[in-house]
């Protein structure tokens, strides 16, 4: 298995959860056409991104893993032979989350992910996080690739990717759901190559609140055998407008580099980055309005 076709359904919401459902199934049914392997929608798809700062009308707008909105992606995965990601807003205790589910080309749950760093200076304040990074060994047909996730925000933190990478994962699935502009393709870049993984982003396009398009997509080798330098590891960027990009990403390839290249986790020194855990907060990083985990100190001059 030496490619895998991803494509990134940049689309615009119509307007309710069951236009959505309509819509999401048709443009599944053009990916297939187009020859992909995994359809990945953007952020909480479901409801177009609608978090409401309400708590008991976010609770209403919540649907449960089983509902009928993701059960027919279910079907639909089954019916095509094609993995599908699809985002919800999950009912969950004590609150909704970020969903992901992704489905495997004959309709099996591979994949199941919260959003685990939720906008806590926003409305997602009110969601539940989730409660760990996870990976799945996904069949697509000619062999199985080691899938991760991530959605949006959790991009933003290097810890995501790297302990997607140091579970296996091979490509990162990010639904995402906000502008898309150089910095924040520049983590995805940075993630892909610091990692030496394939990162998938699904945006939706211009026309839904504050989002631009740029799906994109990294394939992560800076090096290839036989050329002088580093290149591009850009597999596309869309533009703004809606519609199904794809993104072929050089599995096999992918794979020989990691067996050699000095990225990823093979010179790693984990033995000296106790930090890193810390739960912690000092200044200049004290915000009102974080959410903490248990066990969280703050206080920009408290001895530890």
């Amino acid at each position: 298995m030496e490619t895998v076709r991803v494509a990134l359904l940049q689309l615009v919401p119509a307007g309710s959860p069951a236009g959505n459902q309509a819509k999401g199934l048709d443009a599944c049914r053009q990916a297939k056409v187009m020859g992909a392997d995994i359809a990945l929608f953007p952020e909480m798809w479901h409801n177009g991104y609608c978090v409401s700062a309400v708590p008991d009308a976010l609770r209403r707008d919540a649907i449960a893993s089983d509902d009928l909105f993701v059960l027919e992606f279910r079907n639909l995965a089954r019916e095509l032979d094609l993995a599908i990601g699809i985002t919800f807003l999950e009912r969950y205790e004590p609150s909704p989350r970020n969903a992901l589910v992704l489905f495997d080309r004959l309709g099996r749950r591979a994949l199941t992910y919260a959003k685990v760093h939720t906008c806590d200076f926003d409305a997602e304040r009110n969601l539940t996080p989730g409660d760990g990074f996870a990976v799945a060994d996904l069949d697509i047909g000619p062999g199985t690739i080691r899938i991760g996730a991530m959605i949006c925000y959790d991009r933003e933190f290097p810890e995501s990717a790297r302990i997607l990478m140091l579970q296996g994962a091979e490509i990162i699935l990010v639904p995402n759901a906000c502008p898309m502009e150089i910095n924040r393709l520049a983590q995805l870049r940075t993630r892909a190559f610091e990692n030496m993984l394939g990162i998938a982003t699904a945006n939706y396009a211009r026309g839904q609140p504050d989002c631009n398009g740029h799906s994109s997509a990294f394939d992560g080798i800076a090096y290839r055998e036989g050329e002088p330098g580093s290149r591009d590891i850009l597999i596309v960027e869309a533009g703004e407008a809606e519609g199904i990009v794809l993104a072929d990403f050089p599995l096999g390839e992918l794979r020989r580099y990691r067996e050699r290249e000095v990225h990823g986790n093979a010179y790693r020194r984990p033995n000296l980055y106790g930090q890193l855990v810390s739960d912690r907060v000092q200044a200049p990083f004290i915000r009102k309005d974080h959410r903490p985990n248990s066990n969280v100190k703050t206080g920009g001059d408290q001895d530890g």
